[in-house]
């Protein structure tokens, strides 16, 4: 691996910055979270995992789509602040996960997490949502309520969206097969703008630089129990994008820093993004796979990249004209984002060999699945548990309890 000079460092992190970007916003853009804040807490929550890791994986963290679902409803019951507070408290739970992990080893995460519960929790992330994604594609609000852009434009605007990302996805070549959904929000933009939808207002009203709009968590019970459960999807995504990282770098960093210190990275940059209003952080493939077509494997590099965030979340123009962009185009991505989400919780239960004929199998994912799609919630006094933190907290619990089947295959990640 050469060593770059300090301009193509420069370069490059910029590049992973901008490999992330389209995820990294989508997020705060679909949970009514602020942009600028998600870039800033991407950031710095990526230089935390650096510090907690020693600089020993070249990895960017940022929004995490696993907590989608739990912020809209969460929001609705508890408000920003109160969901600010369950989100820390999420990364306050991976934070004692890795402490679990430090004194009872990795299996104690496979043990008690397998593909049979993960599975199901993940294929819930995208099927909760896509009442969502299809109001937002026909130019409605997310639950429907409202009409923001007529059918007909709204369902255009959509279909390029959706039809650019995947043709991205499928064919894009060098670093366009990794920002597909930035390619995609940046067509289906275009075509918003040739149809004259889109409001240029709040870049008019914009200063060049402001203060992103940082929001203090309120901690609430109930707010707080309703995140924790969700914790189990992005832990098990975390693993995975270790392992993902170390066969492209050649180095086992499940060994070195270990499982201990990238989970306790992982969760801790979710805690200090939901302290200034952010959404959670995880460690993004997108960069991974970025990493394996550049092989560049500088830890400095995402240094810059985090460093570039935080300086563009100061550029106030820069969030308003993200908050212009028009629902349908969104939509258009939400549609094949969610149903990719679904598609890896089946991967999952599939590499895992999951055998899904034994009775105790098809239980676990059953209950998890229509307890999470069926909105199940329960009510205790303040206390609100439901949807997906209720149906993972439940597939935990049957997982432990449910004698295993005899002759039934490996359920490990």
């Amino acid at each position: 691996m050469e060593t770059l000079s300090p301009v193509r460092r420069t370069l490059t992190g910029v590049q992973m910055l901008f490999v992330a970007f389209g995820a990294l916003v989508l997020v705060p853009l679909l949970t009514g979270l602020d942009p600028s804040v998600a870039l800033f807490t991407a950031g710095v929550g990526t230089i935390a995992f650096q510090i907690i890791t020693r600089r020993k994986v070249p990895i960017f963290l940022a929004s995490s789509f696993a907590y989608i679902a739990p912020i809209i409803v969460a929001t609705e019951l508890y408000g920003v602040a109160g969901t600010l507070g369950g989100l820390l408290a999420a990364g306050v739970v991976q934070i004692l996960l890795s402490i679990a992990v430090r004194i009872k080893g990795d299996e104690f995460i496979h043990k008690y997490l397998p593909a049979i519960v993960v599975g199901p929790v993940i294929m819930l992330i995208g099927l909760i949502l896509a009442p969502v994604a299809v109001n937002m594609a026909q130019g409605l609000t997310g639950d429907g309520s409202a009409v923001l852009i007529p059918l007909p434009q709204a369902i255009t605007i959509a279909m390029v969206s959706l039809v650019t990302t995947v043709v991205a996805t499928l064919w894009g070549r060098g670093m366009l097969r990794f920002i597909p959904i930035l390619i995609g929000v940046i067509s289906g933009y275009v075509v918003a703008l040739v149809m004259g939808v889109v409001d240029f207002d709040p870049v008019r009203e914009a200063a060049w630089l402001a203060v992103p709009a940082f929001t203090a968590p309120e901690f609430h019970l109930g707010a707080i129990l309703f995140m924790i459960p969700v914790v189990v999807a992005p832990t098990i995504e975390h693993v995975g994008d270790m392992i993902a990282i170390s066969r492209v770098t050649g180095k086992n960093y499940l060994h070195d820093p270990g499982l201990k210190n990238t989970l306790l990275g992982d969760g801790t940059a979710t805690s200090i993004a939901a302290l200034f209003g952010g959404p959670p952080n995880t460690t993004y493939s997108e960069v991974t796979g970025a990493v394996a077509l550049l092989r560049v494997f500088d830890t400095v590099v995402m240094t810059i990249a985090a460093i570039t965030a935080i300086v563009l979340a100061f550029v106030g123009k820069l969030g308003a004209v993200l908050l212009t962009i028009p629902v349908p185009v969104m939509g258009g991505i939400m549609i094949l984002l969610f149903g990719m989400i679904t598609s890896i919780g089946i991967g999952t239960l599939v590499r895992a060999k999951t055998d899904m004929a034994a009775p105790r199998n098809m239980i676990i994912v059953a209950v998890i699945l229509v307890l999470g799609i069926g909105g199940m919630a329960l009510e205790i006094g303040q206390l609100h548990l439901g949807g997906l933190g209720l149906a993972g907290l439940v597939g935990v619990v049957l997982n432990i309890i449910l004698p295993k089947d005899v002759g039934a295959t490996s359920e490990e990640p």
